[in-house]
């Protein structure tokens, strides 16, 4: 059983280690997250696990963020 993400207020913890202008909203949750430039990805970690999960064992993701 995985725990519930923390209220939308509160950004991804990949926005609180990258430059400020590389922050915007995921693009589901609208919570801010790591999402431009290397590294970065539209969606927050919370919501790409149901995403990852959905791509069945064959498909890998390799995170890029640092």
């Amino acid at each position: 059983m995985t725990t519930p993400p923390p209220p939308i207020t509160e950004p991804d913890p990949s926005a609180l280690v990258c430059p400020g202008d590389k922050v915007g909203p995921c693009t589901v949750c609208q919570r801010k997250t790591h999402r431009y430039g290397t590294g970065g990805s539209p969606l927050c970690q919370w919501c790409m696990e149901p995403v990852k999960a959905g791509w069945g064992p064959a498909v890998r993701f390799v995170n890029t963020r640092p």
